[in-house]
C-alpha cells in the first residue's frame, strides 16, 4: 500500500522529464522488494504556488513523500530513501532543493476499498 507522491515546483517542468523521473522512482519502489507490486501507487503533483525561506518562489524543488504501512525496519526505510535520492540526483541534480520523507502509516487506522 505504499504511496509515492512527488511534489515539484512548476519551474522544474522545463528542465526535468517529470514523467520519466516518476516512472524511475516507481521502479525503485517495485525493485526494493518491500511491497506487493500491485499495491504501489505513484503520482506527481505540480505546485504553482510555493514559498521557501525569504527567497519566495525563486527556489525550485522536488519533494517526495513516501507513505507505507508500519512494520519496516529503520534500515529498510533508510535504504529506500537512499535509492530514491540517487535517482533524484541523477535526473534532477540541478534542482536546488531535493528532499524525501518516508513516513509510516498506522496499520490499525488505515482503510482501503477496492471495487
Amino acid at each position: 500500500m505504499p504511496n509515492l507522491v512527488m511534489e515539484y515546483s512548476n519551474s522544474v517542468d522545463d528542465r526535468v522529464n517529470v514523467q520519466g523521473l516518476l516512472e524511475d522512482l516507481h521502479q525503485v519502489a517495485i525493485q526494493c522488494g518491500l511491497f506487493d507490486i500491485g499495491s504501489i501507487k505513484s503520482r506527481a503533483l505540480r505546485c504553482h504556488d510555493w514559498l521557501i525561506g525569504d527567497e519566495a518562489d525563486s527556489v525550485d524543488f522536488i519533494h517526495i513523500s513516501f507513505e507505507l504501512l508500519d512494520g519496516r525496519s529503520a534500515e529498510q526505510k533508510r535504504e529506500l530513501s537512499r535509492q530514491l535520492m540517487e535517482v533524484l540526483q541523477q535526473q534532477a541534480g540541478h534542482v536546488r532543493s531535493l528532499t524525501i520523507n518516508i513516513r509510516d502509516m498506522d496499520r490499525e487506522c488505515f482503510q482501503k476499498v477496492i471495487n
